[in-house]
């Protein structure tokens, strides 16, 4: 069933077209991702689409049925309103029960014996089961603590930026809809909140429109991606994987055409230039033509964002770390922490939000100074550091000169230089928007800019701090290609699991209260290893639990005799052979990952077949260890 409809929309910003003509239907079936460079409009798109915006030109129809959750990327909050009560925010009749009730509810708690308030919440629980929100209140309870929130009567107002957006995004996930319009859901998000939205956005039953640049998120969720490009909708069938296939297959069927047309366009130009005599007698139809090629030939040229770089040379001592340790109030961040960082790192930082993570790099950067420890920095080493807020940024500069500011021409690996004009249009920011202020650029668009100024910056040791957030996958891209040519370290906190698997060969991890761990390999490795020491700790206690279970009872008249059931005897006899089976099986997937290592959604999907493996064989030893012991114990009795 179609949902939702729109036709030939168009939006403008002052004197900037957004886009124009642009169509999109939205079934009840389909989870659909919306992606493209920042500034083209996807969250313009998206208000739209959620009847938050008008679309300056074109129509959106929308099914009788349709009801709609949108949650926004700066959701709007109130600040005296408390947790559970932001949450049921709405104003269908159902949130308005479930509102009243729980307001009811706590009032009740704190006069037990009101005999007015003792009627009215009587007289809502009866409305909630009338409409069944009973299920509503518990799940939202249930997502609120799966998310770390478990105060639900605390003010929102009290609450950090990462709750704020914890408690908004439970929100839209418990609000009765058929139609769930998220923009960017996982930015600010730690990695384990990420995989639990996977899981239920993939079997929440209900049509599902989300912006985002998590790759990993939009190959395990979504069923369809459309792709915003200078202006224009293309639609591919299948996910984040499938996109990436059939977008090669349209551009090369696209550049085919382009160099067609060119071919066209230099035969007509020739004729153009033609005499003047000549020119008096051309037909009015050939120049038309002539004139519909130049305009193709321009908005097909292929736009590139290569920015491969000169660096600085770096010496044998870059950056080391001694026995650091940070606190902030009583809350320890950072301790003992030691490490020396070398040229060709690729270090991962991950854990969950307020850890400490970001104050690694500030400590690096002397933006603050360590209770204990030192930090020795080389006297070669340049530091690029990319931080989560650019409030350096002059808004009212122009982009041109923000740019001009680091260097008029920039030195490029192969040793050649650009100017910055040039350098600037690599990185999609036309001759046009090079002369408008910053102020006037999107927040996306800003971000890419800033990138690119720390980027063109003299620099050997690059410091991200989450890059993701507000990139679009485009310039992900290219800032991971940047640092595959890059001649020095490079740290970077990010959440973004496909980009830590793309960049990273070593993962820290802040566990808290100031411990950090180290694992080799990228994020897919650490994730592994992960597992594996947490199904050995489940070993430990499920071996534990059945030395407790063996069947040896004491009696006044002795032990009881002790015998396989004729279902354990079965087992025995088979386990062997079982275990030899699902270790041949396991071998082949090893194979198969190592063949696939760096193709990564298949590589994930591998390793969930592996872990469901795992398990399986985890649970065989335990019943062989158990089967085993018994039976030396029938045999000795």
């Amino acid at each position: 069933m179609i949902l939702l409809s729109a036709n030939n929309i168009k939006k403008v910003y002052g004197e900037k077209t957004i886009f124009s003509d642009l169509s999109i239907t939205v079934d009840s079936s389909e989870k659909i991702g919306i992606i493209g460079i920042n500034g083209t409009g996807k969250s313009s798109l998206l208000k739209i689409l959620a009847g938050h915006e008008t679309a300056d030109q074109g129509e959106v129809a929308t099914s009788n049925e349709l009801d709609i959750e949108y949650l926004p990327q700066n959701p709007v909050f109130d600040e005296k309103a408390t947790v559970l009560e932001q949450v049921f925010k709405g104003e269908s009749a159902f949130m308005k029960v479930l509102r009243a009730y729980e307001s009811t509810l706590e009032t009740m708690n704190e006069n037990p014996e009101n005999e007015e308030l003792s009627q009215r919440l009587i007289k809502l629980s009866a409305q909630m089961d009338a409409i069944g929100a009973w299920q509503v209140e518990s799940e939202a309870k249930a997502i609120l603590t799966k998310l770390g929130i478990t105060q639900f009567n605390q003010e929102v107002s009290r609450l950090s930026g990462g709750q704020r957006k914890k408690i908004a995004l439970a929100g839209a996930l418990i609000r009765p809809c058929n139609l769930l319009i998220l923009d960017e859901p996982t930015n600010h998000l730690d990695n384990d909140t990420i995989d639990y939205l996977e899981e239920l956005l993939k079997t929440k039953k209900c049509a599902v429109l989300m912006v985002t640049h998590d790759r990993y998120f939009l190959d395990r969720v979504v069923n369809k991606i459309v792709e915003l490009d200078q202006g224009r909708l293309y639609k591919y069938e299948g996910n984040y994987q499938a996109f990436v296939e059939l977008k090669a297959q349209r551009e090369n069927m696209e550049e085919r055409i382009r160099e067609k047309n060119l071919s066209s366009y230099k035969n007509e130009l020739e004729w153009m230039r033609k005499g003047v005599e000549a020119r008096r007698t051309k037909q009015k139809a050939r120049q038309d033509r002539f004139y519909e090629l130049e305009e193709t030939v321009a908005k097909t040229a292929k736009q590139s964002m290569d920015i491969a770089l000169g660096t600085s040379r770096l010496g044998k001592k870059i950056i080391a770390m001694e026995g650091l340790t940070k606190y902030f109030e009583k809350q320890c961040v950072l301790k003992a922490f030691t490490y020396t960082v070398l040229k060709q790192d690729r270090i991962g930082i991950i854990g969950d939000n307020g850890v400490g993570k970001s104050t690694l790099l500030n400590l690096i950067t002397e933006r603050i100074v360590a209770d204990e420890g030192i930090i020795d920095i080389g006297e070669t080493v340049k530091i690029g550091y990319y931080t989560q807020e650019n409030k350096d940024m002059d808004l009212s500069l122009r982009v041109i000169d923000y740019i001009k500011d680091q260097a008029e021409y920039i030195k490029l690996a192969d040793g050649s230089s650009l100017s910055a004009s040039k350098m600037l249009e690599r990185f999609l920011f036309t001759p046009a928007m090079q002369y408008a202020v910053i102020g006037k650029l999107s927040g996306g668009e800003r971000r890419r800019l800033y990138l690119l100024n720390i980027l063109m910056q003299d620099i050997n040791v690059l410091l991200l701090d989450e890059p993701t957030n507000d990139l679009d996958i485009y310039t992900l891209q290219i800032l991971e290609s940047y640092i595959d040519d890059f001649d020095g370290p490079v740290l970077a906190v990010s959440h973004d699991r496909y980009f830590l698997d793309r960049i990273a060969d070593k993962i820290f991890v802040f566990e808290g209260e100031g411990k950090v761990s180290h694992y080799p390999g990228n994020y897919s490795d650490y994730y592994l290893k992960k597992q594996e020491q947490e199904k050995v700790t489940l070993k430990e206690s499920h071996n534990k639990k059945l030395q407790n279970e063996i069947r040896e009872v004491s009696s006044e008249a002795g032990v009881v005799k002790i015998k396989f059931t004729y279902k354990e005897k079965m087992e025995y006899e088979k386990i062997d052979e079982e275990i030899e089976a699902i270790e041949s099986t396991l071998k082949e997937l090893e194979n198969e990952m190592a063949e696939n290592a760096s193709h990564f959604s298949k590589l994930q999907e591998l390793m969930q077949k592996k872990e469901e493996i795992e398990e399986q064989f985890t649970y065989k030893l335990q019943r062989w260890e158990y089967l085993n012991e018994l039976a030396e114990k029938i045999n000795t009795k």
